[in-house]
C-alpha cells in the first residue's frame, strides 16, 4: 500500500514538474518573443523614422516659405539724340595763330629779277633805292655810266646795337647801254668825296674779277675798299650779262669806326654772309627787249618763300 502511494507521489510530481516546465517554457518562450518583437518593432520604427526623414516633404502652402521671384532690371529708354547736322559732323578744328614767314619774295617783271630776303629787313625799291645808292662812297661799278637802281635790301641798325655800323644792304641795278664784254669789267671804286675840308678821301683799291656760279647763270665778280677818315666802306660787286643788258648786284658793308659805350665793332665777315644768302636766291627771268632806257617800276611781291640758303 505505501508502495502504491509512493508510486503515485513520485508519479504525481513528476508531472507536476513536467507541467511546471511546461509552463515556465512557455513563460520563457513568451518572454523572449515579446522582446524580440519589441526590439523589431522598434528597429522597424527606428528604419521607417530615418527614411521618412530622407524622403522629401511634401510642398505646403502653409510652411513653405515664399519664393522671391527674379525681377527683370527695369531698363530706363534712351533719350534720342538730336538729329545730326552737317555742321557737327564735322570735327573742330581748333585755330593755330599762322606765323608770317621768315622771308619774302621779291619780283620785278620789267627786268625779270627776282630774290629772297629776310622779312625783317628793308626793302626801297626805284627812287628810294637810287637815294640810298648814291650817298655811299661807290654807288655803282660799271664800266660805263647808264646804271638805274632796282632794287636795295638794308641790313636795319638794330641788328647790331652799340656797334660801329654804319651801314649794310644788298642792292640791284641794270645798265642797259653796255656790251656782254664791257659787262665783265670793273673800273674800280672811285675816291670818296670829302664831306668836309678837314677830311680827305683815300683812293679805292680794287680786286682782280673773279667768277662765281649761282644756278645757271655764271658771274663775273670783283671786290674793293673805300675809306674816308674813320669810316670804311667794304663792297663786293657781280656782274652778269642777261637779256641784253649788264646786271649789277652789290654787297656793301660801312662801318663808321666809332662804337658806344658798352658795344664792341661789328664783324663785317658775318654781315657779308648775310648779304650772300640774299645773292644765292637771285633768278633773272626772260623779259621783252624795252627800247626806253628808264629805270622799269618795281613791283615788289610779298608771297611768303623758302628760307634763303
Amino acid at each position: 500500500m505505501n508502495r502504491i502511494n509512493l508510486f503515485r507521489n513520485t508519479e504525481v510530481r513528476s508531472n507536476r514538474a513536467r507541467r511546471e516546465s511546461v509552463a515556465w517554457g512557455r513563460f520563457n518562450f513568451d518572454k523572449t518573443t515579446s522582446t524580440l518583437v519589441f526590439a523589431a518593432t522598434l528597429i522597424v520604427c527606428s528604419i521607417a523614422a530615418g527614411c521618412s526623414s530622407e524622403k522629401p516633404q511634401p510642398a505646403s502652402s502653409n510652411n513653405q516659405p515664399a519664393m522671391t521671384q527674379p525681377v527683370p532690371p527695369v531698363t530706363t529708354p534712351a533719350t534720342p539724340a538730336p538729329p545730326m547736322t552737317q555742321a557737327s559732323a564735322k570735327p573742330v578744328r581748333k585755330k593755330t595763330a599762322r606765323r608770317a614767314p621768315a622771308t619774302v619774295t621779291y619780283a620785278d617783271k620789267a627786268s625779270g629779277v627776282s630774290f629772297q630776303y629776310p622779312r625783317r629787313y628793308g626793302l626801297k625799291t626805284g627812287e628810294a633805292a637810287d637815294e640810298l645808292l648814291s650817298s655811299d662812297a661807290v654807288a655803282m661799278n660799271f664800266a660805263q655810266p647808264g646804271g638805274v637802281a632796282i632794287a636795295a635790301v638794308a641790313v636795319p641798325e638794330s641788328a647790331y646795337p652799340k656797334s660801329d655800323l654804319g651801314a649794310a644792304f644788298f642792292d640791284v641795278s641794270v645798265n642797259k647801254a653796255l656790251t656782254e664784254e664791257q659787262c665783265g669789267e670793273f673800273p674800280g671804286t672811285k675816291p670818296a668825296v670829302a664831306a668836309d675840308s678837314t677830311t680827305s678821301a683815300d683812293p679805292a683799291s680794287a680786286v682782280k674779277p673773279a667768277k662765281l656760279m649761282i644756278g645757271e647763270m655764271e658771274l663775273q665778280s670783283s671786290e674793293s675798299l673805300a675809306s674816308q677818315g674813320t669810316r670804311e666802306e667794304a663792297s663786293k660787286f657781280y656782274h652778269v650779262f642777261e637779256n641784253g643788258a649788264c646786271y649789277e648786284f652789290a654787297l656793301k658793308v660801312a662801318t663808321t669806326g666809332v662804337e658806344t659805350e658798352g658795344g664792341k665793332p661789328v664783324d663785317r665777315e658775318e654781315i657779308f654772309e648775310k648779304l650772300e644768302k640774299i645773292l644765292a636766291t637771285v633768278k633773272i627771268g626772260r623779259v621783252p627787249e624795252v627800247t626806253e632806257k628808264t629805270a622799269p617800276d618795281a613791283t615788289p611781291s610779298t608771297m611768303p618763300a623758302a628760307p634763303a640758303q
